[in-house]
């Protein structure tokens, strides 16, 4: 989320071998941080693939001595050692560092992203706190984290450091807090202008996604943790309560379209595509060509997917993608039929009884994916694939089958 490193990151320092002892206690009483401003900075959305979500840091103002520095959760480098085989593996290290405020901020406008930064009301020991937390955090040994799409991220790191230095108010508050929603409602709703990545996102998500979350989860979001600073109070040195933010201030608006508040109500256009393409399926059984090219181009795409499906869950720690009812109709079985179905278009008689084996074993595995769903265990939010799939690959079965009998 947000993942500018490549653009903005600096050289990448090797952890140190040594052992951290720590991170610094919150002292009671100590320097009294007047010279400090401490602020959230919330960055909006962007267009690429990777600022869909948005993006967040913690701003600390140092009038003393000048600084104005801006602690970022969401580095990353292309160019880490076994960066590639680490991301398949869901292995990705991630680190923090402190840059200059100003030249972060001017990159994201560059970027056309919404820019707003709220004033924290924190006391001079918190500020103190708070700032030499993220100084112990930034060093070599301390930086590196292992990232997690929705569990332990950008936001989820700038929401902990933030929860530290209130002593756990921002968790006691948010933790049982029912929001009605799930991380897939989110990941749909702030993927819906992109229908490829939309698509591919509800096929590679497992069941682990659709699991409600309470508003403390919820804050993956960077835009969530600035609506739940909003809200929430503190007390100060007498007990009263007071709000957390001081001041807000709106430093650029994107021109980038505002993200939809709930998920769109695509099912009916899926269920029509699959619909569509499940009939000439049928029809190739009496015109081999149609059924050649349109078929196999299904087998391999869903055939492939199906295999990476199997793999997430099977070899890496992407846990998202685990308990995957998509693996019922994007189907291992699903890859014979690239090699049979060109054989059977082609005349060859030794294709036709293992097609119409194959076809018939996805369509059976297809029509049981959607059967489950009655079911209490089998609860996966996976209409749109569902729609798309089943008619498809029982358009692929029918279509076979009548092409053998001719």
């Amino acid at each position: 989320m947000a993942r500018r490193a490549v653009a903005i990151a600096m050289v990448i320092a090797s952890p140190a071998a040594g052992q951290s002892t720590g991170p610094p206690a919150i002292r009671p009483s100590g320097h009294p941080g007047a010279s400090l401003t401490i602020s959230l900075v919330t960055m909006g959305v962007g267009v690429r693939v990777w600022e869909r979500f948005g993006h967040n840091a913690i701003m600390v103002e140092d009038r003393e001595r000048g600084t104005r520095t801006a602690y970022n959760y969401g580095l990353f480098d292309l160019r880490q050692e076994n960066f590639v085989l680490r991301f398949i593996q869901g292995r990705m290290w991630y680190w923090m560092q402190g840059l200059d405020a100003d030249a972060m901020l001017q990159s994201y406008i560059r970027d056309n992203r919404s820019v707003w930064v709220q004033e924290l009301d924190l006391t001079p020991d918190e500020r103190v706190a708070l700032r030499d937390f993220l100084v112990w955090n930034e060093r070599p040994e301390n930086r590196y984290y292992r990232y997690d799409y929705y569990r332990d991220n950008c936001s989820t790191r700038v929401r902990d450091a933030l929860d530290r230095v209130l002593g756990g108010r921002f968790r006691a508050l948010t933790d049982t807090v029912s929001t009605g929603t799930t991380y897939r409602f989110h990941t749909k709703r702030l993927t819906a202008s992109d229908l490829p990545l939309f698509t591919g996102l509800q096929v590679a998500l497992g069941e682990p996604v659709d699991r409600p979350i309470t508003a403390w989860e919820a804050m993956f979001l960077p835009l969530t943790v600035q609506e739940w600073a909003r809200r929430m109070t503190v007390r100060d040195s007498l007990g009263r309560e007071r709000p957390l933010v001081r001041s807000e201030r709106t430093l650029f608006i994107s021109s980038v379209p505002d993200p939809l508040v709930r998920p769109p109500s695509w099912l009916p256009g899926y269920l029509v595509t699959g619909a569509a393409l499940g009939g000439l399926l049928v029809a190739g059984g009496r015109r081999s060509r149609l059924l050649g090219w349109l078929g196999t181009a299904w087998v391999i795409l869903a055939g492939i997917a199906g295999a990476i499906l199997t793999f997430l869950w099977a070899f890496t720690d992407h846990v998202v993608a685990y308990r995957n009812e998509n693996l019922l109709q994007a189907s291992v079985l699903l890859l014979p039929l690239a090699l049979l179905l060109p054989a059977l278009v082609a005349g060859r008689s030794w294709a036709g009884r293992p097609a119409v084996v194959f076809a018939m074993l996805v369509a059976v595995s297809s029509l049981a994916g959607l059967v489950l769903q009655a079911l209490p265990a089998f609860d996966q939010q996976n209409g749109e694939v569902l729609a798309l799939a089943v008619p498809i690959n029982l358009g692929l079965a029918w279509g076979v089958r009548r092409l053998v009998r001719s």
